[in-house]
Formats: C-alpha cells, structure tokens, sequence
C-alpha cells in the first residue's frame, strides 16, 4: 500500500527498501518485511514518580511518531517500539524530578516542555521520528487530591465572602449618600413620596409634624 514498505532480504542480508509498485526478486532466497510508514501513538501509562520535593505523582505520557527509516527501524533493535515506550518512561521521570511539587500543580505543561526531545535523544539511530511528546494525565494520591479540593473550596468561598462583604459596603454608601441628599434638600423627599404614590397599590404612611397645632 502505499503508506507501507518492504525491506527486502536476501540469503539472510540487507538488500534494499521497496516502495510501492511492481518488483522482481527470488522468491525462495529472500524474505520481505513490511513496515507500516504512518503516524502512530503510543501511550506510556500512569506510574508513579517522585517530584523535586519528593511528593508521589502519577504520571502518564502519549508519543505520536511514525517510522522514517524502515531498515533500522527493523534492524538496529529487536523492539524499536519497546525502546520508544522505554525511552519516553525515562525522560518523563527526569523531568518530574526536575520539578517541585507545587510547580507541577500550577502548570501541568511545564513536564511536556522538552519531553520530545529528551525522548528523541534515547532513539538515536532506530528510524523514529517523534512528532509530540505530552503528559496526558497527572493524578494526585487520594489525601493530596482531598487536600487540594478543600484549599479551593476554602479559597472559592473567601471570594464569594469578600463578595458579598463589597456589596454590603456598596449599598451602605448607597443610603450614606441618600441620607446626605435627604438632609441637604428636604424638598427632594415630598418628590420621592408623590412618585410612589403614583404607584398603583402603594400606601403611603404619613408622620405628623410634632410641631404643627391645629388652630
């Protein structure tokens, strides 16, 4: 097909790479294997390492690669895949060594920085390209989980607090400032009391004057 090729082998040796199309070779002296040229993934899965500061994370990994050279992907390793799963493995180690714990937690994609190349570096010479290298998952043990949930419960509600503390404060500078007006321009408040007598439905208390004697 042609996202594949053939290394063809003859009396036990090397011959040559076949693209796709019509060829001619001794059928009973050579052997031909296939090397599928198309992009692939493997997942390395969630184990558990330790950070900078020696807390216990679970780490897993997805490398999306693909074959460039057929014959040393089938020669220079009895696995190429398993030394990619290897490779991968290790440097995901290094570099939540690398980190502190609490750095870890405010960017997770701090660990997928250079994580391609420093997986690449372990592959030298087996025919694989890297196209990603990324932390697919970080999982944190049951107590730290607990612990992270309740810090942003506790830190969601202080801001719902202080919240609500800035709208008490804002409405009581509201009346504050209503309060000055009323004093200031006394009129004001015979205009507020027929704009709500206007209302359909609205009773209006009115307070006698202490001051006033009827004649």
């Amino acid at each position: 097909m042609d996202w594949e090729r053939r290394v063809q082998f003859t009396d036990g040796r090397f011959v040559k790479v076949l693209p796709p199309g019509r060829h001619r070779y001794n059928g009973r002296r050579s052997s031909l294997l296939t090397v599928d040229m198309r992009q692939r993934s493997t997942l390395v899965p969630g184990q558990e390492l330790l950070t900078g500061d020696g807390i216990t994370v679970k780490v897993s990994v997805l490398v999306v690669w693909h074959v460039t050279d057929p014959h040393a992907f089938l020669t220079a390793s009895a696995g190429a895949e398993y030394d990619l799963y290897n490779a991968a493995q290790l440097a995901v180690r290094d570099a939540v060594a690398a980190t502190a714990f609490d750095d870890v937690l405010a960017d997770r994609g701090r660990l997928s920085a250079g994580l391609a190349e420093a997986t690449a570096a372990r592959l030298d010479g087996l025919g694989i390209e890297l196209a990603s290298a990324t932390v697919k998952d970080l999982m944190l043990p049951g107590e730290l989980r607990r612990a992270a949930t309740e810090t942003l419960l506790a830190r969601e509600r202080g801001k719902a607090e202080l919240e609500h503390a800035r709208a008490e404060a804002a409405s009581l500078r509201a009346l504050a400032n209503a309060a000055k007006l009323l004093q200031d321009h006394p009129a004001l408040l015979q205009l507020r009391t027929i704009q709500a007598a206007a209302t359909p439905g609205t009773t209006i208390v009115l307070t006698p004057d202490p001051s006033y004697v009827p004649r």
